[in-house]
């Protein structure tokens, strides 16, 4: 039997309109920066999206060659620089007309985000998926992947036969999501079905404080589209976040519906029932609406709640900044949390968990671990929300910032994000906080040893964090407190300098 022939490739980003700190062509070679040559290496035994890909292949490969092209993803961050986008883009475009040129595919799959930003371009996902349409024709079958929080062109569903998305927030079922879009894919190769997909947006933008899927507004909306699928009205229901800090005039939650049009009387009827469902799904987001707003203490006032909490019961409490989250697309400079610590004095064994400053991190390896130094903390980057803070202190660790993820999200990835130092107060000798070179969340047990920490020994965890550090810390925690911090993605929208996003769309 002959094979057949279909091409995969990642570009996977999500931009924050807030973050100050533009994303770089060197953030992607950071973090994933793969062709044929490196993919299967990197990726296999890996739990996201790739790494499917790899056991796909391998699975398959007596019925298919896969033609792996650019894989690339950053982490969350500012708008990507001039000319990034377009060298990423390019680089997958070229790479599909030249298979094109020497056999005819059959078949695509992208990893994509659906957030994705550029200074030279706000709608960049759709846009890539506009030209690797017009550059395999019509009848080519194109299945697309992307994260919850996706803001997606209604369009789109014009382009992709088969659009999924991740179905956990936390995300730990990137594997499965792929999964789901390359089997699709094959069974439409095969003729058992004929997909199409509709994308509907919700004219909603919607804070992912509230929107982790266990329960909640969220996990109401998972159980309903799950249950679309379980009685076989559609092959995939997703219902996105969408990402309400990117400042487009697009940004807007949204659901997807792929419907097997062989199920119907025609493509048109196929159409009608996906918007049909879709349109279920979108009344019940809206009634759902109110549900996706909590109400946070501050910094003070959830510190009051960690030390009460504290006297009371035994274990680790985390108070989280979801509002620096860097997998928000926050800076790892804001300050509010930390100058409220300051301002109490600790009577447990206390981590901070991050600041972003390379050059700090610098200093500390140039002079060494039991060091002392008088450090200024935070407010490098974005003073706005919140003046550096003073910091006496002595280097108790160094490292060289390589980890592979525990999981279970992004579970055997390797990480690499750049050196780090862990500082110990002089006058707050009970506290210590990490620094690093890169601008990367931490969410994974293995970060905790890498820097030494112990979440059986130490009794509050600060961390700029918001949902997915819940996959592996939750059940580690006594307890995690939210607070609601000044900072790039803060709770409340409206102090957001929105210049494009309809403001009657925030919630």
């Amino acid at each position: 039997m002959k094979k057949r022939h279909i091409a995969v490739a990642r570009l996977w980003f999500e931009g924050n309109s807030f973050c100050p700190r533009h994303t770089t062509l060197k953030d992607f070679q950071a973090r994933e920066w793969h062709d044929a040559a490196s993919m299967v290496a990197c990726y296999k035994n890996t739990r996201i999206e790739m790494g499917a890909v790899v056991d796909w292949m391998h699975a398959h490969a007596a019925d298919y060659q896969v033609h792996v092209l650019r894989c690339a993803a950053a982490p969350p961050g500012g708008p990507l620089d001039t000319g990034v986008y377009d060298a990423i883009a390019n680089d997958i475009v070229h790479g599909l007309q030249q298979l094109q040129a020497l056999h005819p595919l059959d078949g695509v799959y992208l990893s994509l985000h659906g957030a994705m930003l550029a200074l030279d371009n706000d709608n960049a996902d759709y846009a890539l998926v506009k030209r690797v349409r017009e550059c395999l024709g019509g009848k080519i079958p194109l299945a697309l992947s992307f994260d919850l929080h996706a803001n997606h062109d209604p369009q789109l569903g014009d382009l992709a036969d088969i659009v999924v998305g991740y179905k956990t927030y936390p995300h730990v079922d990137m594997y499965e999501t792929a999964e789901r879009a390359l089997n699709l894919l094959h069974r439409s190769l095969l003729g058992e079905i004929r997909p199409l997909s509709h994308v509907a947006s919700t004219g909603v933008v919607l804070p992912s404080h509230a929107m982790a899927t266990a329960a909640g507004p969220m996990h109401a909306l998972e159980t309903m589209a799950h249950s679309m699928v379980a009685r076989r009205q559609a092959l995939d229901v997703t219902p996105f976040g969408g990402f309400g800090y990117a400042d487009t005039v697009r940004t807007s939650s949204s659901i997807t519906v792929c419907v097997d049009a062989l199920q119907h009387s025609g493509f048109d009827a196929a159409k009608q029932h996906a918007a049909m469902l879709a349109q279920k799904m979108v009344d019940a987001l809206h009634a759902r609406r109110a549900d996706f707003v909590p109400t946070l203490p501050n910094s003070s006032e959830g510190l009051r709640a960690a030390f009460d909490y504290l006297e009371r019961h035994a274990g680790c409490v985390a108070l989280a900044d979801p509002a620096d989250n860097p997998l928000s697309g926050g800076s790892g400079d804001t300050t509010g949390l930390f100058a409220a610590l300051m301002a109490h004095p600790l009577r447990q064994e206390t981590v901070f968990a991050f600041f972003h400053d390379p050059v700090l991190v610098g200093r500390c390896h140039a002079l060494g671990v039991g060091a002392r130094l008088q450090a200024r903390l935070g407010g490098r980057v974005v003073p706005e929300y919140g003046a550096p803070v003073a910091f006496d202190a002595a280097v108790e660790r160094l490292t060289n910032g390589d980890f592979v993820n525990d999981g279970p999200m992004e579970q055997g990835l390797a990480c690499h994000i750049g050196r780090t130092a862990v500082l110990r107060g002089i006058e707050q000798p009970l506290l210590r906080v990490v620094l690093t070179e890169t601008c990367q969340s931490p969410n994974d047990m293995a970060w905790c040893r890498l820097h030494g920490i112990d979440l059986q020994q130490v009794r509050l965890l600060c961390i700029k964090a918001k949902n997915h550090f819940r996959a592996a810390f939750a059940s580690h925690l006594a307890c995690i407190i939210n607070v609601d911090a000044p900072g790039p993605a803060m709770l409340d929208f409206r102090q957001l300098p929105y210049r494009f996003l309809p403001r009657n769309r925030l919630s």
